[in-house]
């Protein structure tokens, strides 16, 4: 396997974590195409909010909750649902269980690359 094949696939295991309420959530890294839709259906407005883009790349990390497939969101509204499907349970242990580069600094970087200031609105 060469080392770009090794990385993308490491990249696409799916990891599992049991929140405090007792469901198994399996997880996958998201692709830049996949942060790149999140920002779609963000909007350009909630696209700034790093609060909720922070929660909603969370979610949309969970392919399965306790190995019922979930559907990776592609609208604000089938986000916001799988947050409130989440809740603070299951928001914190995801959250818990990514890697440090896969947190608000990342989003931080997202958030810009997208929205720098010589991009139109």
């Amino acid at each position: 396997m060469t080392p770009s094949a090794t990385i993308v696939a490491e990249a696409t295991e799916a990891r599992s974590v049991v929140d405090s309420l007792g469901r198994r959530l399996t997880l996958r890294s998201l692709t830049a195409l996949d942060k790149l839709r999140i920002l779609k259906a963000a909007g350009p407005e909630l696209a700034l909010n790093q609060p909720w883009l922070a929660m909603a790349i969370l979610a949309s990390s969970v392919t399965a909750i306790d190995d019922i497939p979930i559907p990776r969101p592609s609208t604000e509204t089938q986000i916001e649902a799988l947050v409130g499907r989440l809740g603070d349970s299951g928001i914190e242990a995801i959250a818990e269980s990514m890697e440090p580069l896969s947190g608000v600094d990342e989003i931080e970087q997202v958030t810009i690359a997208g929205n720098s200031s010589g991009t139109p609105t």
